[in-house]
């Protein structure tokens, strides 16, 4: 009977043993899988900051909680280049010239119908130091600003990065980032600041994995008062685009 007792206990112990085990390793799996999804997401979180970054930059400041008009931006639209010379000596600061009443100046010069006006713009220039004169009065720019446009989609993105998969949550099954716009205008001068986020909770890509990690992780987020996800930017407080996992 006592060898009967001693059996039953090495069994109790052994499968206490096992479900500690599988306890413990179940939560490390979860946040092995949990890491290497996240990894993927974000990444794809900072693509859409970056297309609605320099889609802000030329729609008046304001972003769009549009997938399809985001990622058409990202296949036609283009960025503009500027290609630098020289820069302004603090000489020259002094003297009162800028970046732009040099590029202006150059700009009139070029498009001056009249040689003597023309002779005129480019002798001042090459007096503060921006072009030098040939015999014959022709100029060489030492200083210039040439703006070309160049393709959003060669300019952000790597080599064969495809457009449309901007909206898709990695491991998500086919499932869409939640995309937001709002406007934020309760700063001291009253100047409205257009916001943006994209986000997609836990469920979206770690269900089906620990039911029970799951909730346990959503349920630390809420009470932390914290979105129970990954998220880039905030609809309803300015956060200067920044990802809540940085």
């Amino acid at each position: 009977m006592k060898k009967v007792l001693n059996v039953l206990l090495a069994l109790c112990v052994v499968g206490l043993a096992y479900i500690c085990v599988g306890s413990i390793m179940g939560t490390i799996n979860f946040d092995k899988v949990r890491k290497t999804r996240e990894k993927e997401i974000i990444a794809r979180l900072i693509d859409i900051r970056s297309a609605q970054v320099e889609f802000r930059n030329q729609n008046g400041g304001q972003y769009t909680d549009n997938f399809d008009e985001l990622i058409n931006f990202v296949k036609t639209g283009s960025l503009p280049f500027v290609k630098k010379v020289g820069e302004l000596t603090d000489v020259q600061l002094e003297n009162g010239w800028t970046e732009r009443k040099v590029t202006s100046m150059i700009d009139e010069a070029r498009k001056a119908t009249k040689p003597a006006v023309a002779k005129k713009i480019w002798q001042e220039l090459a007096e503060a130091g921006f072009v030098t004169l040939a015999a014959d009065g022709t100029p060489t720019l030492l200083y210039s600003r040439d703006t070309s446009w160049v393709a959003v989609l060669d300019t952000l993105y790597p080599k064969g990065f495809n457009a449309d998969s901007l909206r898709y949550v990695p491991f998500g099954n086919g499932a869409q980032f939640e995309m937001a716009v709002g406007c934020d205008s309760s700063n001291k001068s009253g100047t409205k600041i257009y916001l943006f986020e994209a986000k997609t909770p836990y469920t979206v890509y770690l269900d089906g994995i620990n039911k029970t990690e799951l909730a346990n992780i959503i349920d630390d987020q809420v009470k932390l008062g914290r979105y129970p996800g990954l998220k880039v930017g905030d609809v309803e407080m300015g956060n200067n685009n920044a990802g809540n996992w940085e």
